[in-house]
């Protein structure tokens, strides 16, 4: 893909990433250096909790969808950074062995009116696994720069 720059997209653009799939020791690494809780770290209380099993740390699962979004080269040329997300929604949990794959949908475009030289990008993300079941949803707000 070419390089893009906020002048470039236009609402209702959309982009898909590749999939990539969790193993029980990714889940398990992450884990335990981010999220220790029960459900994320520890098999047999997993399998007693609420979710009936192991499963990915929601922080996990949103870090993996920017890397696969990153992958996709959609924003890399023109990223400068981001002020947050909205909507962020934990929809269905991610399981060892799930592939996950993220879909991206321009929603609304905003150039700055004191910085001429970027714009910001509203894009509403879906994450789903291998059974195209929705896991994830947020609105990421991108700070992108205009062509010079």
């Amino acid at each position: 893909m070419q390089a893009l720059y906020f002048d470039d997209f236009e609402p209702g653009q959309q982009f898909h990433s590749k999939g990539a799939t969790l193993s029980e020791s990714q889940i398990m690494d992450f884990a335990l250096t981010y999220d220790p809780q029960p459900f994320h770290i520890d098999k047999v209380a997993a399998a007693e909790g609420p979710f009936g099993g192991l499963i990915a740390s929601g922080f996990q699962t949103l870090s993996l969808a920017f890397r696969l979004f990153y992958q996709a080269n959609v924003i890399n040329a023109c990223s400068m950074g981001s002020p947050g997300f909205d909507k962020l929604r934990w929809v269905r949990p991610v399981r060892p062995g799930d592939t996950l794959s993220v879909a991206a949908e321009v929603a609304e475009m905003r150039p700055s009116s004191s910085k001429p030289d970027r714009g910001t990008l509203l894009m509403d993300y879906t994450v789903t696994n291998q059974n195209a079941e929705s896991v994830m949803t947020f609105t990421a707000i991108h700070i992108l720069a205009r062509k010079v």
